[in-house]
């Protein structure tokens, strides 16, 4: 059994160190994480490194936040949805205006229920008024693929002109690259005229990168850092990342570090910050429900969302900074309190290499959700101080576009 230390980030608690009954699926990148010293795990199905023997998970966080690192990420839910139709089909489960994004650009979102539920978080790259490529999370890939395929087939029914095609990790691979020196290591490897410099945070192209046609670059990733995702095809993603590491000085990085940028960039966990009893009001996502899609009231549990951005909620998700000498980290569970009653209840938590302290998000009180609010973590029966403060706890580094 592979042990992992109490300080890494709570998710990878549960994580069994993969065995040949119980790996999961393995991704096309499975023998070179092996052969790099890739120290595999069951993580939602799939065997992925959750660290590589060259460092720890801490030092591989800080060494994306001040180099960059290569992640494969094969795993997630890789969908392609075509047709004339395809935007208006796609906006009738989600809460994007996909119509109004212009091509090439992309935007995260939120599947909803007619509860106003977050189903999933997903990002729809809107390619041309004809297709969509969309990522989604691995853990909700069965309940995502039936979502968009009842969606399909309801248009379908209508006459409309939409089909969908979701693509498998045998034979498309994703794979990210994050952190500051990543852009300049990429260039390296694409044609000498194509450049980066017009390829802003949320948008997209296909190009050839190291040789390899038909690569799909987003400028986007999971841990606040600038950053790609790279679709390639699955019998050329070897060749891709041997390619990147040898363009300079990015290492190889797993699942700990992965968890631990997010945390710290503010960024949610579906299935821990999020899930579908949730809504975006309550889980400070709002600005998820786009302008034009709240006047229409036309996505699922849109009359709920909208009255809750009226109305206000009990709840809402907010950032926790842990006080105090040397606290213990508030992990996923833990009960929040306010004069000795519980107001909520942490949802993901672990000590920040990059911030020094201990950070978490959760769930408060309506009425606790102002940065410098104080309160107390309950962790071991033992109350530690701790106080509410804005997210992301460190300063997101994305490539956006200059403001006119």
């Amino acid at each position: 059994m592979f042990r992992l230390s109490n300080r890494f980030p709570a998710f990878l608690s549960g994580l069994r160190h993969a065995s040949s009954a119980s790996e999961g699926q393995r991704t096309a990148l499975y023998d070179f994480h092996v052969q790099k010293g890739g120290k595999i795990v069951n993580f939602g199905g799939y065997a992925l490194p959750v660290q590589y023997s060259d460092q720890s998970i801490i030092a591989s966080h800080l060494y994306t936040r001040q180099v960059g690192s290569i992640f494969d990420v094969s795993h997630m839910l890789q969908t392609r949805v075509f047709g004339k139709d395809a935007a208006a089909c796609l906006e009738s489960v989600c809460t994007a205006d996909i119509l109004g994004t212009p091509n090439g650009s992309g935007s995260l979102t939120v599947f909803t229920n007619p509860a106003g539920g977050i189903l999933d978080d997903l990002i729809v790259n809107k390619v041309s008024e004809k297709e969509l490529y969309v990522v989604s999370n691995a853990a909700m890939k069965e309940q995502d693929m039936s979502i968009m395929s009842a969606a399909v087939d309801n248009f379908k029914a209508q006459g409309k002109d939409v089909t969908v095609e979701f693509l498998t990790p045998t034979n498309q691979s994703l794979v990210a690259a994050q952190g500051p020196q990543v852009a300049a290591n990429l260039t390296k490897l694409l044609p000498k005229n194509v450049s980066l410099d017009q390829l802003y945070f949320m948008t997209s192209f296909v190009t050839t990168l190291a040789g390899i046609p038909h690569v799909r670059i987003t400028r986007c990733g999971y841990t606040g850092e600038d950053g790609v995702e790279i679709s390639v095809e699955s019998s050329q993603v070897r060749n891709l990342t041997e390619a990147l590491l040898e363009s300079g000085n990015l290492k190889l990085a797993g699942l700990g570090a992965r968890d631990s940028l997010r945390l710290e960039a503010g960024l949610c966990l579906y299935g821990s910050d999020i899930d579908a009893k949730t809504t975006p009001v309550e889980g400070a996502l709002a600005w998820l429900v786009a302008k034009r899609r709240r006047a229409a009231q036309d996505f699922p549990g849109a009359q709920v969302i909208l009255s809750q951005l009226k109305e206000g909620v009990s709840q809402r998700r907010v950032g926790l900074k842990m006080l105090g000498a040397k606290p213990p980290p508030a992990r996923s569970g833990v009960a929040i309190v306010s004069q000795g009653q519980k107001v909520g209840q942490v949802t993901s938590g672990c000590p920040s290499p990059s911030a020094g302290y201990n950070i978490a998000m959760g769930y408060v009180s309506e009425n606790l959700k102002a940065p410098g609010t104080k309160v107390e973590l309950k962790v071991r029966d033992k109350l530690y101080e701790a106080e509410i403060v804005k997210m992301p706890f460190v300063k997101a580094n994305y490539y956006n576009k200059p403001k006119k």
